[in-house]
């Protein structure tokens, strides 16, 4: 049955791959919002949905549409990150299930308020953790699952995606907003090591700026070293004569587990999943938000 979505953030990087999902599973994108009109984007995928630049029209049109009987099934959510709560409960409250972009919230308390919200409103939140459905990682979990209960890996996770100046004068660049480098472009990977590896045991920082963060991280079942950066000059050398500007490596016991490619469809797939019924809901994001606001912290 052919779903009616709305989308919420058009005009950013990661809406997309949204639009591509929604288009390549045969729905519908009725109408979309975004402050910034520049979304030439959605005509390559539905020139025909209605658009508004004020939330005003925007919350009018999803009401009118649910009072003349032709209500919006999903609303997906790809806004700034300290407005994705906000916009969750708008799309509950709206009769709406959710699709809401990484990270869910910046505070693990706010998980706990909507999902109190999706018992109160009868329907579902959901987000995407892409990296649980990548065929390398699947498999690592699995190798993990089959060791010795006792055993406790040695990881070591570098991510280096260079960013230019434009980006500390964004809305990511506001450590208020975007919850910093940590929870800005790390909190999928942080997701994916507390699913294989378990519970937090102690989260230590050792660098934390603008443009870089790094620490250890102690996991039920590992001994994480992680760094993440948008520091052009932090990508190894040998990657940036290359000509390439990001630099991913996850290494257990000293062995590379390659995960670089097959990202671009794991949307679509994320997408197929809710739709089906097996989606992340989004309690199960709380142990990732939980490592990024202590690491926020300090």
């Amino acid at each position: 049955m052919k779903k009616r979505f709305a989308l919420i953030g058009a005009a950013g990087y990661i809406a997309p791959r949204h639009m591509k999902a929604i288009k390549d599973l045969g729905h519908e994108l009725v109408c979309a919002y975004d402050p910034y009109d520049g979304v030439g984007i959605m005509d390559s995928y539905f020139p025909d949905a209605d658009f508004f630049t004020e939330f005003e029209r925007f919350d009018r049109h999803i009401d009118k549409l649910k009072r003349e009987g032709n209500p919006i099934d999903i609303i997906s959510i790809c806004s700034p990150n300290y407005l994705h709560d906000a916009h969750i409960r708008f799309g509950l409250r709206s009769g709406c299930d959710v699709i809401c972009e990484k990270p869910l919230v910046l505070n693990p308390w706010n998980v706990d308020a909507l999902v109190e919200m999706e018992k109160e409103t009868g329907k579902n939140a959901y987000t995407i953790l892409q990296l649980r459905l990548h065929p390398s990682i699947i498999a690592l979990k699995e190798r993990v699952a089959n060791a010795p209960a006792d055993h406790v890996f040695d990881i070591k996770l570098q991510y280096m995606t260079s960013r230019g100046k434009w980006y500390h004068h964004s809305w990511k660049g506001d450590a208020k907003k975007s919850g910093g480098i940590a929870t800005n472009i790390g909190v999928h990977f942080f997701d994916m090591l507390t699913w294989i590896f378990g519970d937090i045991v102690e989260n230590k920082v050792i660098e934390q700026s603008d443009e870089t963060a790094s620490g250890r991280l102690h996991l039920q079942r590992a001994r994480v070293e992680w760094l993440l950066s948008i520091d052009y000059m932090r990508i190894p050398q040998a990657v940036r004569d290359a000509g390439k500007r990001t630099y991913r490596t996850l290494q257990m016991e000293g062995e590379e587990i390659e995960f670089s490619d097959g990202f671009t469809e794991l949307h679509t797939d994320s997408y197929k999943e809710i739709l089906a019924g097996n989606g992340f809901r989004i309690a199960e994001s709380k142990k990732a938000i939980e490592v990024v606001s202590l690491i926020r912290k300090g």
